[in-house]
């Protein structure tokens, strides 16, 4: 209770204390009064599938906690030929701070929660506070080790450990309570089929292939296409062929 006091008498508004940015994210890097001052600079958002947060090339004017939803970030070839290059998760920082333009194109691949804030605010702050440039070099590397090993998992895995990669890599980052391997995990499917495939470098057909082995084999159940079920953790990462990587911030 005395932390709770601590936080409103400086000002930090309410929805803040229990906000996964606060606990796991960015706003963990800032002391109560310049999480009070980001706060009252900030404004929350509900952004539908298939809307643009940022664009490819796009100058950016403000900066985003993604506080609960999937993003997807794609880069385009100049026929308009689209990749998806990564996913971002709760409590992702999405932007490219001290950059004046966007270098990828970020997406709600969901219906998504974020919290944004002027672009001046968030560089001045981290030019104030070592904690906070120290919190965002981590993500930044984080990100850069699961690129790698999601190059590792295009490159050298099979369609089926591909299609289980993806799986686990969802159930981990979705709900962050799973933590051990034979906890279960049930979620919705970020992607369509399509964007699945374009993700995994594989075809539509193929994906459903795996998808329907998987099911065969009692690994995962799906219920209206899209709803996913893991009854054993362990088992999904069986299939992997290797755990996909995604460190805690």
């Amino acid at each position: 209770m005395t932390v709770r006091h601590d936080a409103i008498s400086s000002g930090i508004p309410v929805h803040c204390l229990s906000c996964q940015a606060r606990r796991r994210g960015l706003c963990s890097a800032l002391d109560p009064d310049r999480l009070a001052k980001l706060a009252r600079t900030s404004s929350r958002h509900r952004v539908e599938p298939g809307v643009e947060l940022i664009g490819d090339a796009d100058a950016l004017n403000s900066y985003s906690n993604l506080l609960s939803g999937v993003v997807k970030l794609t880069k385009s070839l100049a026929d308009g030929r689209q990749q998806i290059v990564g996913l971002q998760f709760a409590p992702d920082f999405l932007g490219q701070p001290f950059e004046a333009k966007s270098a990828i194109r970020a997406e709600a691949a969901t219906t998504v929660s974020i919290c944004s804030f002027p672009k001046g605010a968030i560089e001045k702050m981290i030019e104030q506070s070592p904690e906070l440039e120290h919190r965002l070099l981590k993500q930044t590397l984080n990100e850069l080790d699961e690129a790698r090993e999601w190059i590792v998992t295009l490159g050298c895995k099979t369609a089926p450990e591909k299609v289980a990669s993806f799986l686990l890599m969802i159930a981990r980052n979705i709900d962050s309570s799973v933590g051990r391997a034979t906890r279960s995990a049930c979620f919705d499917l970020p992607l369509t089929r399509t964007d699945l495939s374009d993700f995994l470098g594989t075809t539509n057909e193929t994906v459903n292939r795996q998808l329907t082995r998987l099911t065969r084999e009692g690994v995962i159940r799906i219920e209206n296409n899209r709803r996913v079920t893991v009854d054993n953790m362990s088992r999904l990462e069986q299939r992997c062929g290797g755990r996909p990587r995604r460190n805690s911030p």
